[in-house]
């Protein structure tokens, strides 16, 4: 009887531990605010201009989502089947998304704008068991067998065609079933979310349940979103977020995997037809949108707040997206990456009043402060794996370093990855810091200045360059709109030569005097003296996920090959 009684009190303590799934903030969402939209999407415009808007409330994210697990259980995806979705961001992607976590299965989610070479390759290296995509996703796994020898069952979203598997229209027939969100642990693995790639070869990255927890619990303490909250998602991916905070998510009429190719005036249109009140976008996003309102007269005083990330955020652009938002307005810019996300924000206000001229004289660009929760050291730079049994070294105060982070938000391994996972991993005891691969310095108030990519320095004989420093010196120059450091091999060592875009009625101006300018002022700062070559090139290219980040790997081959045709 007694044995009977510890049995019976330990499988209750059992079931009584926390459950961590990440899709379990929806469903308290949609508790808290049922009849409030959930996901708005734009879906045209009426012969008057005005725009045409689909949407379904919280509750209806949730319940379908309870029918497609019920469905997706019954095409036998199970708790941890790796499960690749490719589907278009709306009204089908974001509950399918939420069936899995509901599930326990693992979404493997891949950014289509890498290309679909590199997007197969990213799946066939997950091994995946099942498949759910739309009908052109089923062509691409037709006609491309190999990448998908392990997937055992499919699921195609909307109509089917001349293959087998389950549709999701037969799974809207179990519209209203609660679906039982299975228990998930902080440590059990959610899903896989592929790097873009745009610094090196793309990386599974393991997401937890745990991690979510903690990105969640991030954002509301940092962010504090109300009720009202009314989000323009021109990230998709970050939707999911959206609803788990019982914040509407509006998807405007733009290419997700371009962001810098969105048309402003269909932005402006959702914001205001919507009454948006908060925003993530890239840069390169607000650098447009900031130009067309303030060429059209346009301000937009239902948005609160606008958080951008992905790349420093240009003074010019913030003074620009400032103007166009009431004055109790917060604009912030935000640091993070794929691996630990969000590590800290700054203000625009502190940008504009106090940090910005440090900057233009080559001290890095200021991330603010890590987040309360994140334990945030610069360490001493090495392209080695470190190795520690006595915590990790930290770099002399002021000194340039690597960021590392540690906390609930930081995965701690790449999917099937040991070779990356020794060299962006410390593990201290049984904590495990991630090597962001980005280089910074930490004031004297906390604050941390990023500094550039680690891989992306310049090392020659004389000394050691960093790319944000350099080139936030060099783009105070009114004729250039941004510059990029990179290394190339002359005479059997390493020279800086700095590649320039001048902005665009600049373009025919007088080059060699812009030449002899940038010169003077490379010789003008420690940061930047021994700098003499500058090559101009039209259009940099970037990344693909926020179109800003410069692919400096591209630039060094074409300066590369100029240097040499010169020489």
């Amino acid at each position: 009887m007694a044995l009977s009684v510890l049995q019976d009190s330990e499988t209750c303590k059992k079931k009584t531990k926390k459950n961590y799934n990440f899709s379990r903030h929806l469903r308290q969402s949609a508790e808290r605010l049922p009849d409030k939209k959930g996901i708005v999407l734009a879906a045209g415009r009426n012969k008057d201009g005005s725009g045409i808007y689909d949407s379904i409330t919280l509750s209806e994210v949730d319940r379908l989502s309870d029918s497609y697990a019920l469905g997706l259980e019954k095409a036998g995806i199970h708790r941890g089947t790796k499960t690749v979705l490719m589907a278009k961001p709306g009204k089908d992607f974001f509950p399918l998304t939420m069936a899995l976590f509901k599930i326990g299965a693992v979404p493997v989610i891949v950014d289509p704008g890498m290309g679909i070479g590199r997007m197969l390759h990213c799946i066939k290296s997950t091994r995946p068991e099942a498949f759910i995509g739309i009908p052109v996703a089923h062509i691409v796994r037709l006609l491309a067998p190999r990448y998908f020898k392990s997937v055992k069952r499919w699921v195609t979203v909307g109509r089917r065609w001349f293959w087998g598997g389950s549709t999701t229209t037969g799974m809207k027939s179990d519209f209203g079933r609660t679906y039982d969100i299975a228990h998930a642990a902080k440590k059990d693995l959610a899903a896989i979310i592929f790097t873009t790639g745009s610094t090196g070869p793309a990386k599974g990255v393991e997401y937890t349940h745990g991690m979510f927890d903690g990105m969640i619990s991030q954002l509301k303490n940092n962010f504090n979103p109300g009720r009202d909250e009314i989000d323009l998602a021109t990230f998709p991916l970050y939707t999911l977020f959206d609803v788990s905070l019982g914040i509407t998510a509006v998807l405007p009429d733009m290419p997700p995997a371009s962001p810098a190719k969105a048309d402003p005036e269909k932005i402006v249109q959702a914001i205001q037809d919507n009454n948006v009140t908060t925003l993530f976008a890239s840069p390169a996003l607000l650098k447009n949108l900031s130009v067309y309102c303030r060429k059209n007269h346009i301000t937009l005083p239902t948005v609160r707040r606008v958080l951008s990330g992905g790349a420093p955020v240009a003074a010019e652009v913030m003074e620009g997206i400032e103007s166009l938002l009431p004055p109790d307005a917060r604009f912030f810019v935000t640091y993070g990456a794929t691996e630990a996300a969000p590590v800290s924000a700054i203000d625009s206000h502190d940008v504009l009043t106090k940090t910005r001229f440090k900057t233009d004289r080559g001290k890095g660009s200021c991330i603010g402060s890590p987040f309360n929760g994140l334990d945030v050291r610069i360490i001493p730079i090495t392209d080695d794996p470190w190795k520690t049994s006595h915590g990790v070294p930290i770099a002399p105060p002021g000194t340039i370093g690597e960021i590392v982070v540690k906390g609930d938000i930081v995965s701690t391994r790449y999917f099937e990855r040991p070779d990356e996972d020794k060299l962006s991993k410390i593990h201290d005891g049984n904590d495990t810091w991630h090597r962001i691969g980005d280089l910074g310095w930490s004031d004297n108030k906390g604050r941390i200045w990023y500094c550039g990519r680690k891989k992306h320095r310049v090392t020659t004989s004389q000394k050691e360059y960093y790319t944000i420093p350099c080139e936030s010196v060099f783009n105070t120059h009114p004729a250039v709109f941004r510059s990029a450091l990179v290394g190339v091999e002359i005479d059997s060592g390493i020279s800086p030569i700095v590649c320039v875009e001048l902005h665009g009625q600049c373009k025919k101006d007088n080059r060699d005097k812009i030449i002899r300018e940038l010169q003077g002022t490379a010789q003008k700062n420690e940061v930047t003296m021994g700098i003499e070559t500058f090559l101009f090139y039209d259009s940099f290219p970037v990344d693909i996920r926020h179109n800003i980040k410069i692919s400096r790997e591209e630039l060094a081959t074409w300066a590369s090959k100029q240097i040499n045709k010169k020489g």
